[in-house]
């Protein structure tokens, strides 16, 4: 395996002596060079993984130096370094695309921290390429039969296995995660594939509908129950029969629904509202809450009873941030679903602008992904997405403030810095492509960041 390359641009000799020894000891290629002209003339015919800057040169100074690495190569890690910098110094840098600004004097314990920081964010990124790259082949062998719950990573393919194994048998199923995930897509895969599939498939949203209103269209009414019931209505229970219910958002129900609800399941009878014959109901239940249901046992807000009820087979499905392996394929079936919605060809993404949509966070997951694309799919121009497009339907605009100017420098920079990063990703709702876009950084350079500051 070649050593990872370095260069080091530093005028002054016994400064630039220092940080080459520090890191040839452990194991980088080093190049050293006293001024920026002489190292940008070899970065147009060499490579460089990484490169540290002196600030204060001449006859180019550290931030021009910066501008032209990037330029030559923007997949170039940059390390300011400087004694007399200020913070409009580090700040510019940061917005130019730098890794990070270090204060002289450091230690060499301190430099190969930092540069083993920026070489670790340096192989994530390798490996989402390499991901992008080899999903982009296993596409025609994407797992079928789940409509749009795709996907070829560990995790979904997991769930997948899960389905097969239970989807036979008659107990009650509790599936949790993230809203956007697909919950209704695995309760209604389940159902498919169960023998119950010739019967109904009846979903209620719990979380959408008030107390009364919950009970009525679980259970039904009898006419004149209560102001506006002028007939009798079948309830959900009842609709699905020899079929499957489906429980959506059932973190959601009040206590008092909760002992009516275990009532059924416990016993298999209820009652509609104003109404005194008992209803016997023969259905599967399958149960789904973006919510904590654990932590809302202890709070005593749901009971426990109940929760065991519901999950005899749990199943957890990941958020997008945890498959991102599988973002590529869902890009590309989407991207296929609005041609043939719009009776268009087919967009293309390419690699640069998939890692985009890789290193977001999606806080809305599949949901969130899919109407990104559909957005993007309509409003773009010609047969290409561009990166650019996609960045601005990812970002928002800040106004930073200051105060620091009575630190020293180093602590200045240091807390200016971290508060900088904690006001964009506040404006940004947590999204770190959104708050990278804010700062003017790359998406890599701020998850870099988050993790320097403790704020992952």
């Amino acid at each position: 395996m070649n050593p990872d390359e370095i260069i080091v641009v530093e005028d002054n000799d016994t400064m630039r002596l220092g940080i080459v020894e520090s890191l040839r000891r452990d194991g980088y290629k080093v190049t050293p060079y006293e001024d920026g002209p002489s190292a940008l003339k070899d970065l147009n015919f060499k490579h460089a993984d990484v490169a540290i800057v002196d600030l204060r040169m001449e006859p180019l100074n550290g931030i021009e130096v910066l501008k032209k690495i990037k330029e030559i190569n923007p997949s170039t890690e940059v390390l300011m370094i400087s004694a007399y910098g200020k913070i409009e110094d580090a700040v510019e840098a940061m917005k130019l695309g730098a890794s990070d600004f270090l204060t002289k004097p450091f230690s060499p314990d301190e430099l190969r921290i930092r540069v083993k920081k920026i070489f670790e964010k340096i192989q994530s990124h390798k490996k989402i390429e390499d991901l992008i790259a080899q999903n982009r082949l296993l596409n025609e062998e994407t797992f079928s039969g789940y409509e749009e719950m795709i996907g070829n990573s560990s995790a979904i393919r997991k769930v997948f296995l899960m389905v097969e194994q239970i989807a036979t048998k008659e107990s009650t199923v509790l599936i949790q995660g993230e809203s956007g995930t697909g919950k209704e897509l695995i309760a209604r895969a389940i159902h498919r594939k169960s023998m119950r599939s010739g019967n109904p498939f009846i979903k209620i949203n719990c979380g959408a509908l008030n107390e009364n209103l919950l009970e009525s269209e679980l259970f039904g009414h009898e006419k004149g129950a209560f102001t506006g019931a002028v007939k009798q209505k079948k309830g959900r229970f009842e609709l699905a029969d020899k079929g499957t219910l489906f429980l959506d958002e059932i973190g959601d129900i009040s206590p008092a629904m909760q002992v009516k609800l275990l009532r059924v399941l416990q016993e298999g009878e209820f009652e509609r509202v104003g109404g005194e014959s008992t209803i016997k109901t023969d259905v599967r239940v399958i149960s789904a809450t973006n919510r904590d249901l654990q932590k809302l046992i202890h709070e005593g807000k749901f009971r426990e009873d109940l929760f065991y009820r519901l999950s005899v087979i749990p199943i957890y499905l990941p958020s997008l941030r945890q498959r991102k392996e599988d973002i590529p394929i869902l890009v590309d079936c989407f991207l296929e679903k609005q041609a043939e919605k719009n009776r268009s060809s087919i967009k293309i993404i390419d690699n640069e602008s998939m890692k985009l949509l890789v290193d977001y966070p999606w806080p809305g997951n599949i949901r969130e992904l899919e109407n990104l694309i559909e957005r993007l799919f309509v409003i773009s121009a010609g047969d290409k997405i561009d990166s650019d497009l996609i960045a601005r339907h990812l970002s928002s605009s800040i106004t930073l403030a200051g105060g620091y100017e009575n630190l020293p420098l180093e602590q200045a920079v240091y807390s200016f810095e971290k508060s900088l990063i904690v006001q964009a990703m506040k404006k940004a709702n947590g999204v770190k492509n959104r708050a990278a876009k804010i700062l003017g950084i790359r998406p890599s350079v701020l998850y870099y960041k988050l993790e320097k500051f403790d704020l992952l």
